[in-house]
């Protein structure tokens, strides 16, 4: 499927990588339709980017690259949406957000995907343990190239 999108333009996305939210993402109730587009062959960041709204992208990841023992306290009703009886069988991002030159991610709004049928949903954990801003990582500084002459 060829996507257009406002940052890398048309983009051919395989069909395994197209997921869908029946209640959209928090902020975008109507977009329910995304693909996961990868960064680059050995990075842990994803695009999730709208189907439908070229200029709609998500910076996600696996919140385990960052909080190892990140469990997202999970109630079975939680999954029936998205059909999936097993919470171990999901692939959980979180959106991540850029503060400055800190790299933040939002663990109380965790995505569930379930592998098999790509459905998706974002939960809203009430867990005061995880923060919509915890910190994963400080980007390198960007150095200034002085002209000599």
């Amino acid at each position: 499927m060829i996507v257009q999108t406002s940052r890398f333009g048309a983009l051919d996305v395989d069909d395994t990588r197209l997921i869908t939210f029946e209640r959209g993402i928090l902020g975008f109730p109507d977009i329910t339709d995304y693909a996961l587009v990868q960064t680059g062959e050995e990075s842990g960041f994803y695009w999730l980017q709208a189907i439908d709204q070229e200029d709609l992208a998500f910076v996600v990841c696996d919140p385990r690259l960052f909080v190892p023992d990140y469990r997202a306290p999970v109630r079975a009703e939680e999954l029936s949406p998205i059909d999936l009886d097993d919470p171990d069988a999901a692939q959980v991002f979180i959106i991540v957000n850029k503060v400055d030159d800190l790299l933040t991610g939002n663990l109380q709004g965790p995505l569930v995907v379930n592998v098999e049928n790509r459905k998706a949903r974002q939960l809203v954990l009430s867990d005061k343990r995880f923060s919509t801003r915890h910190p994963l990582m400080r980007l390198p500084a960007q150095q200034e190239m002085s002209r000599t002459g």
